[in-house]
């Protein structure tokens, strides 16, 4: 990383230090005026005048719409974040708050929507950082400036493009102080904007703010669900990647999966959605196991739960455990074939009108008939199911909502979400599995080490369900047969 284009000058013995502007990449000495002067002018203008609206600007219109009418009469602030410290002076890679890009599209650091009531309804304002200033040197001096890390959008543009009038956000502290009225802010992105409400809001208000817009969420409209089948098939592609170069996985370890599935992500979409799970043999048994650094080796079983995040922010979420050398052994395909049958029954369990719970249940039954009949726990099926001796191996929930967070609409009210009913529109994981870590002496040395887990990510319709990671065999036979063919 480039730090600066010429060395900070040493002080000679005895002499004052030649005083110095800091900034984040690097220490740089006080400019001459000559250079100053120089850098402020004979630049192009490069406003940018035929931008159109955001794809998803009608549905972001809507969205808004929908908080307007919760919340009448109150101001709502919703901030993007700011960015991060990594190490010294580097930062992590910006990811704007959900609840920011549901509403806006946008996704820059330090962005505050702000809901302003205005009669029966609000008015909504997009604060930005604007264009960096020449004739300061913020553009060139500031480690935030243009220069080093891009253009950004002027205020104009992002009017365009976002559908929303926009402001420069430096002001908007100062303005929501001065403001009366009652106020919500979406907590824990943006600690200055917080502070400037600290004397407005409550914890319990602004809880209901961050409630409503995580349960807005549950249903999908037609732009995020053809977002989450983009991020789908993005990650059907990365896992055919991945069995493409099991041979080098094999010379090196599991971060070369790791690495494959990456650059797949990068190149069709954002990122991951989260750390890939790149587990071979007994690792398959730990449920988010993403050191990643483990060996592969032929015979054991590779447990890949990985999906690609696309540029809005949707991403997969899909499992596939695979034998390395393609081919399951004996053990290894009876324990797949009991999660394959688990997670058949817990799809079919999806369908408008079920309880969320019911896909859940149907799995689960299915997992806990394979332990009774196997003998690694005493029947009969409901007195395991009762008092839920089978999760020792099934170890987790069945599944979870899918949308801009791989666990998405986490902060529901459970009457909404894990107690609540399925509606056309929603995306959920179905992902059995089984488990036997490699130091369960209560099951038989061949079942030690073995993990399995499948899942895809299911879309309920109007008559049942779809299934948009079906481009990725589930069954068995099926998945030897493509990886054969992938293979070559």
């Amino acid at each position: 990383m480039t730090v600066s284009d010429e060395p900070t000058p040493e002080t000679p013995e005895n002499e004052p230090e030649e005083p110095i502007k800091q900034r984040k990449n690097g220490l740089y000495p006080v400019v001459s005026d000559e250079l100053a002067e120089n850098m402020k002018s004979g630049w192009a203008d490069t406003e940018q005048h035929d931008l159109a609206p955001l794809p998803q600007a009608a549905e972001t219109a809507a969205r808004r719409a929908a908080l307007s009418a919760r919340f009448p009469g109150e101001r709502l602030v919703i901030p993007a974040g700011n960015l991060k410290t990594r190490s010294n002076d580097t930062e992590y890679a910006f990811r704007a708050s959900v609840e920011y890009a549901y509403l806006t599209g946008n996704q820059t650091e330090d962005g505050v929507l702000v809901l302003e009531p205005r009669g029966e309804g609000h008015t909504a304002t997009i604060y930005l950082l604007p264009r960096s200033n020449r004739e300061n040197g913020e553009f060139w001096l500031n480690g935030q400036g243009e220069l080093w890390v891009g253009r950004r959008h002027s205020l104009g543009e992002a009017e365009k493009r976002y559908g929303i009038p926009a402001s420069d956000v430096r002001e908007l502290a100062d303005a929501l102080r001065d403001r009366h009225g009652p106020v919500r802010v979406v907590r824990g992105y943006d600690a200055g904007i917080e502070a400037a409400l600290a004397d407005k809001v409550t914890a319990e208000r602004d809880d209901e703010l961050r409630v409503f817009l995580s349960e807005q969420r549950l249903v999908k409209d037609d732009f995020e669900i053809g977002e989450l089948q983009k991020a789908v098939d993005s990650t059907v592609r990365g896992f055919e990647d991945v069995v493409r170069v099991l041979d080098k996985a094999e010379a090196t370890s599991e971060r070369y999966i790791e690495g494959t599935f990456f650059l797949r992500a990068r190149v069709e979409g954002n990122d991951v959605g989260y750390g890939s799970i790149c587990a071979a043999g007994p690792h398959a048994c730990t449920l988010h196991w993403v050191r990643n650094d483990g060996p592969v080796r032929s015979g054991d079983l590779l447990l890949l739960d990985a999906g690609v995040e696309t540029h809005t922010y949707y991403t997969a979420d899909v499992t596939r455990t695979l034998p390395i050398n393609g081919r399951f052994s004996d053990i290894q395909r009876k324990i797949y074939d009991a999660v394959h049958d688990a997670q058949e029954a817990g799809i079919a369990a999806v369908r408008p009108g079920a309880k969320y719970r019911d896909f859940h249940d149907a799995s689960q039954r299915v997992l806990a008939e394979r332990l009774v009949e196997w003998g690694l726990v005493e029947g009969p099926v409901e007195r395991v199911l009762e008092l839920g001796l089978q999760r020792r191996w099934t170890l987790h929930g069945t599944g979870h909502m899918l949308g801009m967070d791989v666990h998405d609409c986490a902060a529901a009210r459970t009457e909404a979400y894990v107690d609540g009913v399925l509606e056309p529109g929603m995306c959920l994981t179905v992902e059995p599995g089984l488990y036997f870590q490699a130091d369960d002496l209560t099951v038989p040395q061949e079942y030690r080490g073995i993990g399995v887990r499948i899942e895809d990510d299911i879309l309920v319709t109007e008559d049942g369900n779809r299934n948009l990671s079906a481009g990725l065999p589930r069954r068995s036979d099926e998945v030897e047969s493509w990886m054969a063919a992938l293979k070559g």
